[in-house]
């Protein structure tokens, strides 16, 4: 069976919180709204990750749930909140060293974290190594952006169960202002998109 963007004691944890079950396919597939996804988790595959087909959903301010709220630890041992980057939008990436689609997506997170700094605040979310690998990674492809080891307590996951969360490894959630979710898209990022929807979100606050 394939491994979902969150870990197995992630799934263990949302499953004793209800919002999710590490055994139950039919749980995931309440979560997600891509059925392809659901499909790759039932049938099972050789490359351990369930893959998003860059399917985007945007969503308008009225539409938006409850701010996402979470308090967690950086590869670099460091403390980060999003409340910390309140009134500025934040993209989260979901990802993990050995998965393909995220290592082609690298650059184009950079180039766009690089162009919107100190209007959106990048943060990778690693969900399955230890931060020597995420770090190693990080120099590999010269990201510089922090990311939170999220693999041992699924902290940000957890704060996004109930939402429109990670159903996809690689997946990337834009946080409006106030911290809610405008945007997401599963799978692999088109870079020109990824920038629309950053610059639509920056823009409401214009």
């Amino acid at each position: 069976m394939p491994t979902s963007p969150l870990s197995r004691r992630a799934l263990l944890r949302l499953g004793a919180l209800g919002a999710l079950s590490a055994g139950t396919a039919a749980t995931l597939a309440a979560c997600t709204s891509n059925n392809s996804l659901v499909q790759q988790y039932n049938n099972g595959s050789d490359k351990n990750y369930i893959s998003g087909d860059g399917s985007v959903e945007e969503f308008k301010p009225s539409a938006r749930k409850d701010p996402i709220e979470f308090s967690s630890t950086t590869e670099h041992g460091k403390t980060i909140t999003r409340k910390q980057f309140e009134g500025k939008v934040v993209v989260l990436n979901f990802w993990y060293a050995s998965c393909p689609p995220c290592r082609a997506e690298a650059p184009a997170l950079e180039s766009l974290a690089k162009k919107y700094a100190g209007k959106a605040q990048f943060i990778g979310v690693n969900v399955r190594d230890e931060a020597d690998t995420a770090i190693a990674f990080e120099r590999s492809f010269k990201v510089t952006y922090p990311s939170v080891i999220d693999a041992t307590d699924a902290k940000v996951q957890l704060a996004l169960a109930g939402q429109r969360g990670p159903n996809a490894t690689p997946t990337t959630i834009v946080l409006d202002q106030k911290g809610r979710v405008a945007a997401r898209v599963l799978g692999e990022i088109n870079k020109s998109i990824l920038d629309t929807l950053i610059s639509d979100t920056v823009s409401e606050a214009q």
